[in-house]
């Protein structure tokens, strides 16, 4: 097992230049490593504070190709998704799944027009089509939306869509990758570009744990940062033009009975425009999502007045009263980095990604969206072999399985346990080895105290948000229970580490300050 001091040392007696440097840990960065790990290429994977923390981990958790794509007629962006989605399901199906979504019609008019519409999506799909659209009556839309309100309901469409859980499927992403011989390390920062005659040739870089500086050399740098990314350019000299427009989408979680049945709802078209689902994930009801603009990207974004107040009155709108405070469990942002469109809305800003090269070499992406990540680090990859004239080698990641893979996905394990695929086995195997760790961390929560021990040994876990918030999703189903269970899980994460009572009290302090963002407060709508 490499530990993460086994890592710094191999960085620390760094003989010759990487090949593929990529700079940040999200989907697009993990894309772009993977692809290169895969062709061969000697590949290093730094990021400045966890994997999937930012945006890769807050999505509405959907495999898809974009309806709303389709009706802006963005057919070659909604065809590729469609393709890239079916790609995800057979390499990864442990934690990819086919999701029933359903479309309520409160008009007669709007049967024929999404039925058709839904109809299109399916077919763009091909081969790789998830199942058959069909339309509904108000009664056969009901039975699948228990809850919805029925007055005025005229039907329904039924289309197939695809879920998946974000950030077990980046960890899972980085497991690949470090199968495939790929070095990854987390808490190391780049904070400046090396630079030879104008060329990017590697990157400085910190280690944020112990505040160790080093350069790491390679033939190619890959700027994957996300909303970020401009952060990164502004390293690279010279004027570089605004790229992003940031745009922020808000979630709540709700308890399943919100929403009984095992169908989503999709409202295609709100009365602004956008987009609204409600979701079943992992026992509860994900609802969202906003999309508003916001002046500048931040590591922990908190939900707006405005994106409460449209979450709430939604819901009520469409299931008859607005929750309790109470009943809602987790309230939680993520940023979207668009590519700029002069006077365009964000919810109208494409989804498609964008390669840029600097003229120092340095590689840029951004944009995009989690479906197309494989595609999206091909792309990067074929332009970074350009640059750096890496040795000419085929993409192998169209049928590539994802860490974890296994033939029977489902098998008797529960929803939460199956994103482990074929570790499971693995991790339950450390509950007959110490059967303390059997015990849930909280009883409205589906995690083991072995969830814990696995984050820190296997998948580079290094702080209690990193095990709540992103190797299990316990922060983003229930805030409150989570903050109740941290202690716990403080205390183990210490031990499995050996770290000091001063770092257990710090880091748990440091994580309840993040955590309590994610409570919904109606103080908070004032």
């Amino acid at each position: 097992m490499t530990t993460r001091a086994d890592i710094l040392r191999e960085l620390g007696r760094q003989a010759e230049p990487w090949d593929v440097l990529v700079i940040g840990g999200g989907a697009s960065g993990l894309g772009a490593a993977v692809e290169a790990a895969s062709r061969g290429y000697r590949t290093l994977l730094v990021e400045r504070s966890d994997f999937a923390k930012g945006t890769s981990s807050r999505s509405t958790k959907l495999v898809h190709g974009g309806v709303r794509y389709l009706e802006q007629l963005n057919l070659t962006l909604v065809t590729d998704a469609l393709r890239e989605r079916g790609h995800m399901l057979r390499n990864a199906p442990h934690l990819v799944h086919d999701q029933q979504f359903v479309v309520p019609a409160y008009s007669y008019t709007s049967i024929p027009y999404y039925g058709f519409g839904l109809k299109i999506y399916e077919l763009l799909s091909g081969k790789l089509s998830f199942g058959r659209s069909e339309v509904l009556s108000a009664k056969g839309t009901l039975e699948r939306l228990p809850g919805l309100i029925g007055e005025g309901l005229r039907g329904g469409i039924l289309y197939h869509d695809g879920q998946f859980d974000d950030a077990r499927y980046a960890i899972s992403l980085l497991r690949t990758f470090q199968d495939l011989g790929g070095t990854a390390i987390n808490y190391v920062e780049a904070v400046g570009l090396l630079q030879n005659g104008g060329k990017t040739i590697g990157i400085q870089a910190v280690d944020r744990e112990d505040d160790a500086t080093f350069d790491l050399l390679a033939k190619t740098v890959i700027n994957a940062c996300g909303v970020f990314s401009e952060e990164t350019l502004s390293m690279d000299g010279g004027a570089h033009e605004s790229l992003l427009t940031v745009s922020q989408g808000t979630h709540f979680v709700l308890p399943h009975s919100l929403l009984t049945g095992t169908a989503a709802l999709m409202i295609p078209k709100t009365a602004d425009g956008r987009v609204l689902f409600a979701i079943p994930w992992h026992g509860a009801t994900i609802v969202g999502t906003t999309d508003e603009s916001v002046d500048r990207a931040s590591t922990e974004p908190r939900a707006l007045v405005s994106e409460k107040k449209f979450l709430l009155d939604h819901i009520a709108r469409y299931f008859g009263r607005r929750p309790d405070p109470k009943e809602i469990l987790s309230i939680w942002s993520g940023l979207r980095p668009l590519v700029k469109k002069g006077g365009v809305k964000t919810s109208q800003l494409s989804r498609d990604h964008t390669i840029l090269v600097s003229q120092s070499g340095l590689i840029t992406v951004t944009g995009g969206k989690w479906t197309t990540y494989r595609r999206m680090g091909q792309d990067t990859i074929n332009r970074a072999c350009d640059v750096a004239s890496l040795p000419s080698r085929p993409s192998r990641t169209l049928e590539l399985k994802i860490h974890g893979w296994t033939m029977d996905p489902a098998g008797t394990a529960s929803e939460w346990e199956r994103v482990y695929g074929a570790d499971l086995p693995l991790l339950c195997a450390l509950s007959s080895e110490d059967a303390g760790l059997h015990a849930l961390l909280h009883p409205r929560l589906p995690f083991r105290e072995r969830e814990v021990v696995w984050a820190a040994r296997y998948e580079m876990a290094r702080t209690v948000e990193d095990v709540l918030a992103r190797r299990t999703r316990a922060l983003f189903l229930d805030a409150r229970a989570t903050i109740e269970a941290a202690p716990a899980v403080a205390r183990l994460l210490a031990r499995e580490l050996k770290r000091s009572e001063t770092w257990r009290e710090k880091d748990l302090a440091d994580f309840l300050g993040v955590a309590n963002g994610y409570i919904y407060r109606e103080s908070d709508m004032a």
